[in-house]
């Protein structure tokens, strides 16, 4: 396996009864793979943050998750808490509801609220949860990732109905050029299936299956 495929990888452990212990873990394996980062979530992210310094691997974290249905104030507020505890990287949920409503003002303003309370110290990558979305929804959350100023978007929470697809993050590429990443996430537990996203144009793949990917097994865990 190929260190270039470990620098794409976000480690992930977004379980709700995730132990202390097993975040240890997994900046452990993370150090030890060279991952781009580890995903955890904001309880996690001071822990994660000491566990790391000195290294590359940089501490992710997510916002509004999983349902993205917190205020716009909320999710700044997590935003700036999280950076200030050490994360690096901001995955926030897209406000579902009002893209499905088609209020796409507050869609923007929410990722904007995001976006200007990471400014110069974090990237943030918008979740789309695709799997609740019709292609035309795809595309406008995409876009509107876009005009916020967002550095990514990324297919999937790992919590919903579904995860990445193939032809999801196809469409996603297709819409934010090359100007933006792309994460898939949920449901990527193998080698094979990496590659398939990279080729479909992800430039970042979540998953809490790293160390199996990088040894070429598969998982059968879901996030």
């Amino acid at each position: 396996m190929t260190t270039n495929i470990a620098s794409k990888i976000d480690h992930t452990l977004l379980k709700q009864e995730a132990t202390k212990e097993q975040i240890e873990k997994i900046c452990a394996e993370a150090k030890e793979y060279s991952f781009a980062s580890v995903c955890v979530n904001p309880t996690w992210v001071k822990v994660c943050a000491e566990l790391l310094a000195g290294t590359t691997v940089k501490v992710c974290t997510v916002i509004g998750f999983p349902l993205g249905a917190s205020t716009s104030e909320t999710k700044a507020f997590e935003t700036v808490n999280a950076i200030e505890n050490g994360a690096g990287e901001i995955d926030m949920v897209l406000n579902v509801g009002a893209l499905k409503s088609n209020d796409t003002e507050l869609v923007k303003k929410d990722i904007e609220a995001v976006v200007q309370s990471a400014k110069g110290k974090a990237i943030v990558k918008v979740i789309l949860e695709t799997c609740l979305l019709t292609r035309e929804e795809i595309k406008l959350a995409s876009q509107l990732s876009k005009d916020a100023g967002a550095d990514f978007v990324k297919t999937s929470t790992g919590f919903s109905t579904g995860g990445a697809t193939i032809e999801d993050v196809k469409l996603m590429r297709e819409v934010v050029g090359s100007e933006m990443g792309v994460k898939a996430s949920g449901g990527v537990r193998s080698l094979e299936d990496v590659e398939n996203m990279i080729q479909a144009g992800a430039t970042r793949i979540g998953a809490s299956s790293g160390v199996q990917i990088m040894q070429g097994l598969t998982s059968s865990s879901d996030y």
